[in-house]
């Protein structure tokens, strides 16, 4: 699949990384008429059987753009991802019983693609894949709805306790300066639309309908700028972004996740001044979004 014929050699420092004590976290990328179905079943069988040290291992979807050229590089069909549940869920009770820990997690996109519910809270052995978006969806809703034990956000890894690792690529602040693109004070009233993507809005969806408040709406942003089938919310460009406000009316108030934003830019090196209307910068978790529907102030360690 690498295309180099030395690439599975590098699985052997894979080994020496384990065996030296390092905690490792895998992927599988499943690429659907590749490496799924039986591969995928192989692949799973010899991490138990070659790397049973592993701490965990995330399956995860092949991700395409509209720049991707290989022919046989294709998206899921719903088929296919029913099947990468089922095989993840069976291979999770192969572990449980020999190693003791479940160790392998099918992402988020799986459920949504597939149409089901996703895993219950206890099911994620503590969210350990939070940051690769596995777990991430079932944490927000259970942060939404007022579990305080659920993930408060993005838990990044090693860099972000590093002593004088410094804040920059994806742990740089979201917004330059934070004060400037807070929520409104608490009891502004105006309608609230949340902007999203697609697989985001599939989250939001049931939560919002549940919610007291009868003038909420979702603002579901199509990723025109990467095309194919790339639609999480952190990838959202500002262009796109101008697109879409651009025929919304005003007086509502937008929000939006700040996983969209590094160091006030999106991906596409345009601000939130260059949007068409104006926004409120949230943190990407449940507590957080669920306090200013609310009309409360950000949770503490929630703040921007």
């Amino acid at each position: 699949m690498l295309r180099n014929p030395k690439g599975a050699t590098s699985l052997r420092w894979l080994r020496v990384l384990l065996e030296g004590g390092i905690e490792v976290h895998g992927q599988v990328v499943v690429c659907p008429g590749v490496n799924n179905g039986d591969v995928l079943e192989s692949t799973l069988a010899g991490v138990l059987d070659e790397y049973p040290k592993l701490a965990t291992l995330g399956v995860v979807p092949l991700g395409l753009s509209r720049y991707s050229k290989d022919p046989e590089m294709r998206p899921h069909t719903v088929a296919e991802a029913s099947e990468v549940c089922d095989t993840v869920a069976r291979w999770q009770k192969v572990y449980n019983s020999v190693l003791g820990r479940r160790l392998v997690f099918a992402a988020d996109e799986y459920y949504l693609l597939a149409g089901r519910d996703f895993p219950a809270t206890l099911s994620y052995d503590g969210f350990p894949q939070h940051e690769n978006g596995i777990g991430m969806a079932r944490a927000f809703a259970e942060a939404f709805t007022g579990d305080t034990a659920a993930p408060g956000g993005v838990r990044h890894g090693f860099f972000a306790w590093v002593d004088g690792a410094p804040p920059t690529g994806y742990r740089a602040p979201k917004v330059v300066d934070a004060s400037e693109n807070e929520p409104s004070p608490v009891g502004a009233q105006r309608p609230i639309k949340i902007i999203t993507g697609a697989y985001g809005a599939q989250v939001l969806g049931p939560l919002l309908a549940a919610h007291p408040r009868t003038d909420l709406a979702l603002v579901t942003i199509k990723n025109d700028y990467f095309g194919g089938n790339i639609g999480v919310a952190g990838l959202l460009t500002g262009a796109d972004l101008t697109t879409m406000l651009a025929a919304e009316p005003p007086g509502a108030r937008y929000l939006l996740p700040d996983a969209c934003l590094s160091e006030g830019r999106f991906l596409d090196g345009l601000t939130l001044s260059d949007l068409p209307r104006e926004v409120e910068v949230v943190p990407a978790d449940g507590r957080s979004l669920r306090a200013v529907l609310d009309g409360r102030p950000l949770p503490v360690g929630c703040q921007q």
